[in-house]
């Protein structure tokens, strides 16, 4: 047996529930949870050996958020208004976007979504960077 396909067996029953699509609200969000781990530990490295990984979750997210809870057509701050709403979030716990009053700027309308934090947001949550830039 190749020695990878060894190794990803033995592993696999630690790895299959982070490629399981969620069938109901409490697997989507324990994987959104997980998501946020495995981002937390390859940071913005895209060669990290975990970067693979969030990004097939963020798919299956992306999924889970297409079927189920559509996203109504906003852009920008609203975006991030409406994503907070739905999960819960208060304004210091996106610290993708800065601290809590970088935030509270950006959802007033003082302040602008920038490049950097589209991109994060999009790892985070699932969305397109565009979402989050009103493209």
């Amino acid at each position: 047996m190749n020695p990878l396909v060894k190794q990803a067996a033995e592993h696999w029953r630690h790895v299959a529930p982070l490629l399981a699509m969620p069938a109901t609200d409490a697997e989507y969000r324990r994987l959104v949870e997980q998501m946020d781990e495995v981002l937390a530990l390859a940071g913005e490295d895209e060669n990290h050996p975990l970067a693979l990984l969030a990004s097939r979750m963020g798919d299956l997210i992306e999924a889970y958020d297409e079927a189920h809870r559509p996203m109504p057509p906003v852009a920008g701050a609203e975006a991030l208004r409406f994503i907070m709403q739905e999960r819960g979030l208060g304004q210091g716990e996106v610290p993708e976007v800065g601290p809590q009053s970088v935030v509270s700027e950006i959802l007033s309308g003082k302040r602008r979504i920038n490049l950097r934090q589209a991109r994060a947001l999009s790892a985070r949550f699932g969305f397109p960077a565009g979402v989050f830039l009103g493209l």
